[in-house]
């Protein structure tokens, strides 16, 4: 069945909703509140904000159960072809747990298990030596994941490894990222899936030529060969990667050695820890207590029934500041699709553009569109119920902004004066983590994965490979040589802006 056509009915409930405010809706139905709230773990998300109600919500879950989503999620654990673009699984899941007995899952997790002894031997033996400092070179799932994930659970002071990123093939990053650091006590991770990522190798280079001594180069890839032929670096001081596991979903793999590094292996097993937490309520727990199903409903209510064209996250913690970064590539990556698994074009809405920022700063930036612009935004808001910094009133002060904001957003405030006006009916959904740990900030992270990956399951596409990224990068090699003054290429705004830069 075409996509518009399975999805009639909860447009059918968006357009009876239409005329129906938000406001109106929370006070005619008291339990909402309570009813439309789940708890998984140590993360927490009320749903009660949004912009449907009891009978849209119904609709919602029967449109699920249409494409056997439970039965979907078991496919996913189990180790089924769900990429079938490029004929593998995608098992992600078993990087962190063995949930499933099949086969294909049990190998995959030993696979796993094996890598992480490997990482704890070679932190011990880089803890053992005089290195200081980790440059991490990596680009896209990479990065992102390992980065934010540094940033959010390194403590006020540096742990035994201070860790540094580098992505951008800029030269400027490179030379920024170096600045202060000894050669003599900094060792080098060079993470590319197929080591054969152009920014990955050009950094590497600098970074290779920076250090003066190879035996402190160390590679995480599938690609072992190339590693070794290209960088001189020996299978000890190779990691895996496996063709089964994405760059975006990667951070709970040998991708995952920076992190390790800056916060400890224990602390690295807990963020595991918590996302297989998450994976065990999202394949145990029914539909109707599924927060991943939930949270998947919710997206795609808000694009393909109401046509809300972006969504923000806005989490409420310094320390998340890198999340909308992340969530960007895991879910536009992974959603930005306009065919179906079948290779026809997909006739609905599907991902919307994901953006955000940190709270409270970006209450003085966007928020004023945010609450009176034209463009209704939905808003993940994302916060941390108890601080673990000295500053108490601080932390008073950021959730009362936190759950201000919600409030103000879904129930306006009117006023004569239609420039003070606030219109409300402003959806959003309210995620708080008890703490943030390793434990709850692995929870969060899976419990994103799992809401793309249902997301995909109801827009009948895949969200397993990337094809979307390769153009750019295959005209941009051909335009290399032109760039170089050695050759002309390019359609004809590319030449005149090729002559404009070699003035």
């Amino acid at each position: 069945m075409p996509t518009q056509h399975r999805f009639d009915q909860i447009r059918a409930q968006a357009k009876r909703l239409a005329e129906v405010d938000l406001q109106s809706m929370l006070q005619a139905d008291p339990a909402r509140a309570g009813d439309f709230a789940l708890r998984a773990g140590p993360v927490y998300a009320s749903f009660a904000r949004q912009g449907y109600d009891r009978a849209a919500l119904d609709a919602l879950f029967d449109q699920l159960e249409a494409v056997d989503g439970t039965r979907r999620l078991h496919a996913l654990f189990e180790g089924e072809m769900v990429n079938p673009t490029e004929a593998r699984p995608a098992l992600h899941t078993a990087l962190r747990g063995g949930l499933s007995n099949a086969t294909v899952a049990r190998e995959a997790h030993a696979q796993a298990e094996a890598a992480r002894l490997r990482m704890r031997e070679l932190i011990a033996a880089l803890a053992a030596g005089d290195v200081t400092d980790i440059v991490s070179v990596g680009i896209g799932g990479s990065d992102l994941g390992p980065r934010l994930a540094v940033d959010a659970l390194s403590g006020p002071v540096p742990g035994r490894f201070r860790v540094h990123f580098l992505s951008n093939v800029d030269g400027a990053a490179a030379q920024r990222t170096l600045a202060g650091l000894d050669p003599k006590r900094t060792a080098v991770l060079l993470i590319s899936k197929s080591f054969g990522t152009q920014e990955t190798l050009l950094n590497g280079a600098i970074l290779r030529q920076w250090l003066g001594d190879d035996s402190r180069l160390y590679a995480i890839t599938t690609n072992a060969a190339r590693a070794a032929s290209a960088f001189a670096i020996p299978a000890e001081r190779i990691l895996p990667m496996w063709d089964w596991v994405g760059g975006r979903y990667s951070l709970w793999s040998a991708v995952g050695l920076p992190i390790a590094l800056a916060i400890g292996p224990d602390a690295f097993d807990e963020l595991l820890a918590g996302a297989a937490e998450m994976d065990a309520h999202v394949l145990g727990a029914a539909p109707r207590e599924n927060l991943a199903a939930w949270h998947a409903l919710t997206a795609v209510w808000n694009v393909s029934a109401r046509g809300l064209a972006t969504q923000a996250v806005m989490p409420y913690d310094e320390r998340l500041k890198l999340l909308s970064n992340y969530l960007q590539q895991l879910v536009m990556e992974s959603l930005g699709k306009s065919v179906h698994l079948d290779g026809t074009p997909v006739d609905v809405q599907t991902v919307p553009v994901w953006w955000g920022g940190v709270g409270t700063d970006s209450q003085h930036s966007f928020f004023q569109a945010l609450h009176q612009g034209t463009q209704i935004v939905p808003v993940d808001f994302i916060g941390v119920a108890q601080g673990d910094d000295p500053y108490t009133e601080n932390h008073h002060a950021l959730l009362s902004n936190l759950f201000g904001q919600a409030e103000a957003l879904a129930n306006g405030q009117a006023n004569d004066d239609p420039h003070r006006a606030y219109a409300g009916g402003r959806p959003s959904t309210m995620i708080l983590l008890d703490s943030l740990t390793p434990r709850s900030l692995g929870s969060l992270l899976a419990l994103y994965e799992h809401s793309v990956y249902l997301q995909a399951v109801l827009w009948d596409i895949n969200p397993f490979d990337q094809f979307g990224v390769e153009l750019g990068k295959q005209v941009a090699n051909r335009l290399l040589p032109a760039v170089k003054g050695e050759s002309e290429a390019g359609d004809p705004v590319t030449r005149a802006l090729l002559a404009e830069a070699r003035r």
